[in-house]
Order: structure tokens, then sequence, then C-alpha cells
């Protein structure tokens, strides 16, 4: 049986911050920061199950498709926020990673009433983004119960996608419609329902793993360092050139030198200093090793 509002733990009322409105500035933030240290332990129980959306959501990248995040609210605004760091860190294009949230881009700023309720339009969404079987879908609801979400979740499942879903209430609806459910339970919000807190940090913190282990496993990192980093701003560029130069520990003229030839990317500049080769051998051996540098200069 679903859980009605008042039942869900992220409706609760805290004990710890019942008092919230008498407190001191000092010890609001003490408060908040004491409960923010459960987050990580509620989430260590799920690593498991978070490293298997990472081995689909590597395949689906790997292989031509793509990962979509689904949400309403703040856990939709998640999402898109996620999605939208990709691109300028691992060099991706924007239509690899991509955040839907209930109600449109407009909803990133406003309200739009009644959209998250709206079961069908999670299925419209992914329609008109041409959803295929190559596809991981990710649905992100506090609650775990949201319709938009759901609406997405079972349409992905229906043609063969793998699909997870990340909530913050126990045995969630959506956990049980997907294939992969996250459920991480962090106890009542410091202030009553407001679930953009603990319930939207640890949503963001396991948003923060996958995206980021997709893209290690996917070639986008050398050791621990973003080899497809786009140049689009001036800490950027410099940034570009300590990444070779951590690298590669080469000199700055040759740094200099192989990135021109390389175009600007890094990852050609340090595959052509490591494996002593021109830039079009880089390129030739980086196509061969799937992206990962590691294998392309052995």
């Amino acid at each position: 049986m679903e859980l009605k509002l008042e039942q869900m733990v992220t409706e609760r009322r805290n004990e710890n911050t019942m008092n919230l409105d008498m407190m001191s500035p000092l010890e609001i933030v003490t408060v908040m920061n004491q409960e923010d240290l459960l987050i990580p332990a509620a989430i260590k129980p799920h690593l498991e199950t978070i490293a298997k959306v990472v081995t689909w959501g590597t395949e689906s990248v790997t292989n031509g498709g793509r990962i979509f995040y689904m949400g309403a609210g703040t856990s939709g605004r998640l999402g898109v926020l996620d999605a939208s760091e990709c691109p300028p860190t691992f060099g991706v294009s924007p239509d690899v990673v991509i955040g839907l949230i209930a109600g449109g881009q407009k909803a990133f700023t406003q309200a739009v009433e009644g959209a998250e309720d709206n079961y069908d339009l999670g299925i419209s969404d992914l329609k008109e983004h041409g959803l295929t079987g190559k596809d991981l879908v990710i649905g992100l609801a506090a609650s775990g119960r949201t319709p938009y979400v759901l609406g997405g979740l079972e349409y992905a499942k229906s043609i063969g996608c793998h699909t997870a879903a990340i909530t913050c209430n126990a045995d969630s609806v959506l956990s049980k419609a997907a294939e992969a459910g996250i459920d991480i339970v962090i106890g009542p919000e410091v202030l009553t329902g407001s679930t953009r807190l603990k319930a939207g940090t640890a949503q963001k913190m396991v948003l923060n793993m996958i995206s980021t282990a997709v893209m290690v496993g996917a070639g986008k990192v050398y050791e621990n360092l973003m080899v497809d980093v786009q140049q689009s701003n001036e800490k950027l560029r410099v940034r570009a050139r300590r990444i070779v130069r951590l690298a590669t520990e080469a000199d700055d003229e040759t740094i200099e030198k192989c990135l021109e030839a390389a175009n600007g990317s890094c990852k050609v500049a340090i595959t052509m200093i490591l494996g002593g080769c021109d830039a079009e051998e880089a390129r030739n051996r980086l196509e061969q090793a799937n992206g990962h540098v590691r294998n392309a200069v052995k």
C-alpha cells in the first residue's frame, strides 16, 4: 500500500529541530551539519546497486546510447544540473546525459502547476527524445512516488531500457517500478518536508558517483585527470595545460607544441608525449583503445 504523505520519513518532524525558530544562527548551522553527517552512511549500503547502475550507464554511453535523469522540483533540478556539467567536464555532447524536469525548462526556476502529477507527461517527454532500448533512465524523487517519474520509468522499462530510481523513502513506489532501486533513508529534514536539504544532498551525491564513474569507464579520465575537459574559458585553458603537465611531466614548450598539434585536445597531446608519436598516430591509437589513454600508450 502506498504511504500517505504524512507517513513518509521525508515528511516527518525532526525531533532535533523542534525549536528551530528559537535557535541562534550558530545553533542552526550546527544542527544542519550534524544531520548532514548522516548522509554518507545512508548511501553506503547501496554502493553495489549504484555500481550496477554505473555499469549500465557506461554500456549505454559507449554503445551510442544515452543517460536520462527524470525528476520534478528539486530532484528534477539536480538531474538537470548534473547533466549540464558533463559536457564541459568530460567533453561529451549535451545529448549524452540529459536532464528532464516535469514542466520543462521553465520549471528549473519556477514551479509548473500539476506537471509532476502528470504520469503521461513523463512518457511523452521520453518519446520526444526518441528513447531506445540502448538508453538508461534514472528517476529522481525524494518522495519516491512522483507520477511524472513513474510514467517515464514504466515506459522506459517497457521498451527494454535499464532503469533506476533514487529516492529517500524505503520501499518506494518508484524503486519497485525500476530495475534498480536506491532508497536512501536519511530521516526527517531539519525543516519539515524541505527535501532540498538532506534528501537533495543525498541525491546529488549519488548522481556525482554515477556520472563520474560512467565517464571514467567511457575513457574520459586518465589517472584522475579530466583529459577531455573543454577549454571554453581562460581558467579551463590553464587547467588543460596543467593536466598535460601532470600526466606527462613534459616542459612548457613541448606541452604548447603538442596541444597545438592536437587542436587543443589534452587526451591527444598526452598520448603524443607518452606514446612518442605524432597527432595522427595518437588519434588512431585512441580510437583503437576506445578513448582510453592508458591503453593507447601501452
